[in-house]
């Protein structure tokens, strides 16, 4: 089954980028560009990953993971923070808010993958197959 990841980022380029490159890696995507609508995107297209730029107009990255992680239906799903905006004490307070993990913009492909192939690889394993 093809694991679904939502990518939250207003920069077009970089939420093409993105969706393009885990596209290419056979994920299904849905690209989120206002963080007013991550959360009923989430709750409609049951993410295995978020992927969440933190740098948000209106409202930030940190407050929406940490909303999902209140939210008792999204609360499971790992967050993949990712942020231009990498200031001392930044990723603390991103992992304290339920981050999973976080990659620091300007974010290279091997990397970003190996992060979200990770994630992925954390959830629950499929059950074993008897022979």
């Amino acid at each position: 089954m093809t694991k679904r990841i939502l990518v939250v980022e207003d920069n077009d380029l970089n939420r093409k980028l993105f969706c393009d490159v885990l596209k290419a890696n056979g994920f299904e995507v849905v690209p989120v560009a206002d963080g007013k609508n991550v959360l009923p995107t989430a709750r409609k297209f049951d993410p295995q990953l978020v992927i969440m730029d933190i740098q948000l107009p209106n409202v930030s990255g940190v407050d929406l993971i940490a909303e999902l992680k209140r939210d008792a239906a999204l609360a499971r799903i790992p967050v993949l923070a990712v942020t231009a905006y990498a200031g001392k004490g930044d990723e603390e307070r991103i992992r304290d808010a339920g981050a999973k993990d976080y990659l620091a913009k300007p974010v290279s492909i091997g990397p970003f993958m190996a992060a979200v192939r990770a994630l992925l690889a954390d959830e629950a394993p499929a059950p074993a197959l008897d022979n």
